[in-house]
């Protein structure tokens, strides 16, 4: 599987986001990389 086509600053703000190792994200398939960022997205949504 082919890592993901996003820059280093990218990885770096999702690894941040979402409390995962740069590595973890660059070898995550887009589709799970996609479902995770709608769960946070989700979240903060529902913080006040």
């Amino acid at each position: 599987m082919r890592p993901l086509q996003i820059s280093l600053e990218t990885a770096q703000k999702l690894a941040k986001a979402l409390g995962m190792p740069i590595e973890q994200i660059m070898h995550m398939p887009q589709h799970i990389l996609v479902q995770k960022l709608l769960e946070l997205e989700k979240k903060q949504g529902e913080q006040p």
